[in-house]
């Protein structure tokens, strides 16, 4: 047995853990290669948010930059919406507020402003 969560036996016995360890590899495929041109990622461990973004720039096109980045919050918004079963544009209202509300980044889910 490994000490990677991600290598647990027990995750066949629990749907949701299957689930989970489906998507978790689906990531880590999409991860794979050398035709990535921007990822963010976020993960929690334990409580612990850590979020991270990159992406290959070309000098001369700043505004794709920021159309890629744009394109991955979207994405991102769809997908908590469609795993929330609301309408996108609740979670793009909701997640501005949100980031209205602090000042950084939170590092711990304890650190999210009540609503």
């Amino acid at each position: 047995m490994s000490d990677d969560p991600a290598s647990d036996d027990s995750a066949g016995d629990d749907p949701a853990g299957d689930d989970f360890q489906t998507e978790l590899s689906r990531a880590r495929d999409l991860l794979d290669g050398d035709g990535v041109d921007a990822v963010h990622v976020g993960v929690v461990r334990d409580g612990e948010v850590d979020t991270t973004f990159a992406q290959r720039t070309d000098g001369d096109d700043p505004d794709g930059a920021g159309l890629r980045a744009l394109a991955l919050l979207a994405a991102h918004v769809r997908l908590v919406a469609s795993e929330a079963g609301v309408d996108p544009s609740t979670v793009a209202g909701d997640a501005a507020t949100l980031a209205g509300q602090v000042e950084q980044i939170p590092a711990n889910t304890d650190q999210i402003p009540d609503e």
